[in-house]
């Protein structure tokens, strides 16, 4: 007899019967993706053309292999519907050939709603977020083009489309600086040590002068991170007016390692003219060995500023070294290991997470990462996790959790 579909929330009651019969298949489930699954947040994806949202219909011989099938078909069926609409309809939009493992590495982040499932099917809404630059670089417009196609960001190479006039030229250029450490993102709240140091920038001759906003009841009322980060047009056309400007710079930077002493930042920057994506830039920069975060955080604007003021010439993300390694994680079940993998896999550094065995008190995982040991362990540690080297293999634990080893 089938089972009724039933709603999927992490830790709830109805899930956990379930758990105990499912043990016994999951030492045969595969790799998971790296992407992060997070609680459904109020962005609209048609405000960002590199955000989709589709519906996910899976079946398979447990759940956790119908979860993971529904995952990686939707990405694919969510990156194929952003080509086609950034290419200016269906047809147009031709994606190179890539493997399963090959998009998740595009996807940023994605949210799930509506999530329900049986035994042996898996269904939800997700909400799928890519890169700009690697959609970019995958996708062939299949019509002739005089510049860059609609919604689609310019290169990190090239200069604006031409109907944007030059950054700065005219009206003063707005910066809205999003922090990010773990899942949460701030703009206006404290702390936000990104935001505090761009106050202090002062451009080089010739450079884009910008305007920081003051954060008041207005502001906060005007636009939110959420609504920062998304491009949602009404929050930017709100915040545009009352500092009457049409261009708008929304610097993201995203932390890696502990809270108290990051040790890295991804860095986005989108531009807004008059309401509209003109394009984006990305970069990443890695804290140097005793640099303190004042530094570091003063070095990185530095470098976005200085970027801003050359149109992005020659910049581009920085390539890191890339590892792996297989590491035994203490969890209590399966409800705790579902939970588990999206916050190891959520982290940024974090590039994929590879289940090799399971059992009720533990799961072995391959995480393949950039950077070193060091970063991940700090990384992790950011995130409330302790990475200890073990005889013979790595152990994962919960902050302030009794090892066993």
């Amino acid at each position: 007899m089938t089972l009724p579909l039933v709603p999927g929330v992490a830790g709830a009651r109805g899930r956990r019967p379930l758990a105990g019969a499912l043990f016994c298949v999951l030492l045969l489930v595969g790799c998971f993706g790296s992407a992060r699954a997070q609680e459904p947040t109020p962005n609209p994806a048609s405000a960002d053309p590199y955000t989709a949202t589709v519906k996910v219909d899976a079946t398979a011989e447990n759940v956790v292999k119908a979860r993971e099938e529904a995952r990686l078909g939707g990405q694919r069926r969510a990156l194929a519907e952003i080509a086609d609409n950034l290419a200016g309809g269906p047809g147009n939009g031709k994606l190179s050939k890539l493997s399963d493992n090959q998009i998740t590495d595009m996807v940023i982040s994605f949210e799930v709603a509506n999530e329900r499932m049986t035994a042996v099917r898996y269904t939800a809404d997700y909400t799928y977020h890519f890169r700009p630059a690697d959609v970019q670089s995958v996708l062939h417009i299949a019509r002739p083009a005089t510049g860059p196609a609609a919604g689609l960001e310019a290169p990190a190479s090239t200069a604006p489309p031409s109907t944007a006039p030059p950054l700065g030229s005219g009206k003063p250029v707005l910066l809205l600086a999003l922090y990010q450490l773990g899942s949460r993102v701030v703009l206006w709240d404290d702390p936000n040590p990104w935001r505090d140091v761009w106050t202090q920038h002062q451009p080089g001759p010739g450079g884009v002068e910008l305007t920081m906003p003051l954060g008041d009841v207005g502001d906060v009322a005007a636009i939110d991170a959420d609504k920062a980060r998304a491009g949602d047009p009404d929050a930017l056309g709100r915040i545009s007016r009352k500092y009457g400007t049409d261009d708008i710079l929304v610097a993201l930077a995203v932390a890696r390692g502990p809270a108290n002493g990051p040790t890295g930042l991804d860095i986005s920057v989108k531009r807004y003219h008059a309401g509209q994506l003109v394009y984006a830039h990305a970069l990443s920069l890695t804290a140097n060995p005793g640099e303190s975060v004042e530094a570091f955080f003063l070095r990185a604007v530095q470098s976005t500023g200085a970027a801003i003021d050359s149109n992005w010439k020659g910049i581009a993300p920085q390539s890191a070294q890339q590892a792996s390694i297989t590491v035994v994680v203490e969890i209590s079940g399966l409800d705790d290991w579902l939970r588990l993998h999206d916050q190891i896999a959520g982290l940024p550094m974090v590039r994929g997470v590879e289940l090799r065995a399971l059992s009720r008190q533990e799961a072995t995982i391959d995480i393949a990462y950039t950077g070193d040991v060091d970063q991940l362990t700090a990384s992790l540690a950011g995130d409330g996790l302790n990475l200890v080297r073990g005889d013979p293999v790595w152990h994962l634990s919960r902050a302030g959790a009794a090892s066993s080893n």
